[in-house]
């Protein structure tokens, strides 16, 4: 079973238990990837599905902060049970030194010097880390790897 198809059977699921805050999540979920599916016309692999549910968690921790910083907690909870429903699709994280192994791997595979190359090295990394590690985090590791 693919990971779209599982994320519609939840739906269904979610629909006969009358839950409609998890129903609502999922549902936003399946509309970002027909969204993605219909604006690139294609049929969205598991890993192109982790990647909108990735963009999806970054839209809702930074909506998380601003509304902590505002003292909205009413929408702070909102925001962190859709964090926790779509976190529940993605795949299990990577340790710090499972990620800390791919970079260096990834920094001897290009053949990387210098920061000029963090966009190889970046490019090697995205598609096995993707939805497994903060990528954000990997690139300051990267960097700092490259620089140091």
């Amino acid at each position: 079973m693919t990971l779209k198809e599982r994320i519609v059977e939840d739906m269904k699921a979610a629909l006969r238990a009358k839950d409609a805050p998890r129903l609502s999540t999922i549902r936003l979920l399946l509309a970002a990837i027909k969204q993605r599916e219909v604006d690139e016309r294609i049929e969205l692999s598991d890993a192109d599905v982790v990647g909108v549910i990735d963009k999806m968690l970054k839209q809702r921790r930074d909506s998380i902060r601003q509304y902590g910083s505002a003292g909205r907690r009413d929408l702070v909870d909102a925001e962190e049970f859709e964090v926790q429903v779509l976190t529940s699709y993605m795949p299990s994280g990577l340790s710090e030194t499972a990620v800390e192994a791919a970079v260096t791997e990834a920094i001897a595979a290009t053949g990387a010097r210098s920061s000029q190359d963090m966009g190889k090295v970046m490019a090697a990394l995205k598609p096995k880390l993707s939805g497994r590690a903060d990528m954000t985090r990997v690139a300051a590791l990267v960097k700092g790897k490259l620089t140091g």
